[in-house]
């Protein structure tokens, strides 16, 4: 059986989980996944059969598309649900799907309300979201200078996030807007909140309210995770922040803390050695550079300052482009992690 053959199958065996992860928009109807279009638009245009046989007439998996006449498997519809023209992306993306532990495949299936900003509203606003790529979400980190998100399994986009007025924002105020989303996790890999960055219609820039970033859930001593933790991490507050840093040192795992009272609290995980953190020169942030020093030398850490040339990372790499930006680093590393992720 090829790999492509293998991977249908295993997704078929997964149809609901599938549909609710990548066509979050759509809806169970018996035997079927009914939603708009491959990309996962609001309607009732296509439809996924979700049980079956692996294969022959109504087998699970198949997919139809009444208003384009498109039709084939689980794979063909994540590869045009992601936007990967080519077979090699579609397979990655199947296996990274098939590898979620039971925590990341969405799996919603009550109705029940969720309290207002708790851990279980954040998880439901996720599973409500769609891959990254090809979005606006995309877009806009890609104005940012920051390439290759769609491997981050943790980020992802709504195109209709609901917003709540600021005092300060001028009426009227969209009651939704697009937004990026990010997971904000435990040590074990459990969301227990979300950030929410709204953005403008073009994806160029973020939306223009009075607060277009907003977290939400239990954030203290979590963040949002880049790369599986191991003995030297990279930790920092703002999200373009850390993926700035991520352009230049790809291999290294990271986290965002997503303000500096959080970074003094984040949670170390056991196999950490040496942290790298991204300093902020403001008050606030030496003072989480502080604090997390002595919890760090209480926990055997050592931890080792970032300082970015501009006002932070994303600043440095808009304006010198990656290369540059490792270069800078070089010198602020040991040079066996120079080594290892330079």
């Amino acid at each position: 059986m090829s790999a492509a053959s293998d991977l249908s199958r295993r997704l078929a065996r997964n149809a609901e989980a599938a549909c609710r992860h990548y066509l979050p928009a759509g809806r169970r109807e018996g035997r079927y996944w009914i939603v708009g279009d491959a990309l996962g638009s609001a309607g009732r245009s296509l439809y996924v059969r979700l049980k079956g046989p692996d294969h022959g007439r109504g087998a699970a998996g198949k997919w139809t598309d009444a208003a384009t006449g498109g039709h084939g498997d689980l794979l063909d519809l994540l590869a045009l649900n992601c936007g990967h023209s080519r077979l090699a992306d579609a397979l990655d993306e199947a296996r990274r799907f098939l590898a979620l532990p039971a925590t990341e495949v969405p799996q919603i299936v009550d109705g029940a309300p969720a309290p207002i900003g708790s851990p279980r509203a954040a998880r439901r606003l996720f599973a409500a979201s769609r891959p990254i790529g090809a979005t606006l979400a995309e877009r806009y980190l890609f104005s940012r200078g920051i390439t290759g998100v769609r491997t981050e399994r943790w980020l992802r986009f709504h195109a209709a996030c609901w917003y709540r007025p600021d005092r300060d924002d001028v009426a009227p105020t969209p009651a939704a807007m697009p937004a990026l989303i990010a997971a904000v996790t435990d040590v074990d890999g459990a969301i227990m909140g979300v950030h929410r960055t709204w953005l403008d219609g073009s994806g160029r820039g973020k939306a223009p309210v009075a607060v277009p970033r907003r977290a939400m859930g239990e954030l203290l001593g979590h963040g949002v995770r880049f790369g599986a933790a191991g003995p030297v991490m990279v930790a920092g507050e703002g999200i373009e922040t850390v993926l700035s840093l991520r352009m230049a040192m790809p291999r290294v795992p990271m986290i965002a803390a997503l303000s500096a009272a959080h970074l003094a609290a984040i949670r170390f995980p056991p196999p950490l050695r040496r942290l790298y953190v991204a300093r902020e020169e403001d008050g606030a942030g030496r003072a989480a550079f502080g604090a997390l020093e002595t919890r760090a030398t209480a926990a055997g850490i050592e931890l080792l300052p970032l300082a970015s040339v501009l006002d932070d990372f994303n600043a440095d790499l808009c304006a010198s482009g990656t290369g540059k930006l490792a270069e800078r680093l070089r010198p602020q590393l040991r040079t066996e992690d120079c080594a290892a992720f330079l």
